[in-house]
């Protein structure tokens, strides 16, 4: 008997392999001539939910977490280019990027402004959506983003540890055995396991990775201070991430002191591959909240 219970604990539980069988539709767009994949979750809805991942990162991240985010809701997860299976810019910006949101957001058909939520690079990349084209979303969510510093992905490019270039690897056990998130941090296996799969192509000699270099050698910071939005904003940290209090805190007081500060518990910087239950959570209570009161007046 303890060694059946030992080989069933061993196994993805329930809710995780019911979230990768959802019925998921996959489609892509393009701006400025270059291809967007997206994948969409839930029924035909007036209401949206757009996903977007952090540097290095693709829409798979989210396959676990977007099934249970769209009871009422249709979610989308972007690739954003140069990632995933989108195509490549010859340079790559925040302004770009959101950019594409956007576009998926018209592809997608969706009828009214969307609540958008970003994870590391991506909350960057929501911000500067909310900056710029704040009334055309409904809110922003930014979790565990770097904000006013690099993202860990790029920083770790800069000391030309990983990300400096596509390495090619003989086998898929190779690849797949060099997984790790950056910054490195404890994740559950069986979800590092599925993204690990979906991050990596075939070619010709061998097997390698799907984000592009120039996402880190050519990026461009986003431009202009933090000012008050045209949307609703919430700040997610992870009690063991990147995003400090005391950057919560002085972004909240730049934002007008209208966006809550919502930690996640014992979470690293990757919510999503430690602690994914407590971030859902976390975003249906904020969604509701959001459901059942009206944003604060605009000065």
């Amino acid at each position: 008997m303890t060694l059946e219970i030992e080989a069933d604990a061993a196994l993805p539980p329930a809710w995780f392999t019911e979230a990768l069988a959802a019925p998921v539709t996959e489609r892509a767009t393009s701006l400025d001539g270059v291809p967007l994949a997206y994948r969409m979750w839930g029924g035909p809805s007036e209401r949206g939910i757009v996903l977007v991942h952090g540097g290095g990162a693709h829409s798979r991240w989210w396959d676990h977490i977007a099934p249970l985010l769209a009871a009422e809701r249709r979610v989308i997860a972007i690739d954003l280019s140069g990632h995933g299976d989108s195509g490549r810019r010859e340079r790559y910006s925040f302004d770009a990027w959101a950019r594409e949101v956007l576009a998926v957001v018209a592809d997608a058909g969706l009828d009214t402004p969307p609540v958008v939520i970003g994870h590391s690079m991506g909350g960057m990349v929501t911000l500067r959506l909310a900056t710029m084209f704040g009334s055309q979303i409904e809110g922003a969510v930014i979790v565990d983003a770097p904000l006013r510093d690099r993202a860990p992905e790029e920083q770790a490019a800069q000391r030309q540890r990983v990300f400096r270039q596509l390495r090619r690897y003989p086998t898929q056990e190779a690849i797949l055995a060099r997984f790790r998130p950056v910054p490195d941090q404890p994740v559950l296996g069986y979800i590092a396991d599925h993204v690990a799969a979906m991050s990596i192509r075939q070619v010709d000699d061998g097997w390698t990775w799907k984000w592009d270099p120039a996402v880190f050698n050519s990026r461009e910071t986003p431009s202009g201070p933090l000012t008050k939005l045209d949307c609703r904003a919430a700040l997610f940290r992870a009690e063991h991430g990147i995003l400090s209090a005391e950057m919560s805190d002085l972004v909240y007081d730049r934002l007008g002191r209208v966006a809550p500060v919502i930690e996640i518990p014992v979470a690293g910087h990757h919510v999503m591959l430690d602690q994914p239950i407590a971030l859902v959570a976390a975003l249906r209570t904020l969604l509701s909240d959001w459901d059942h009161s009206r944003p604060e007046p605009r000065p």
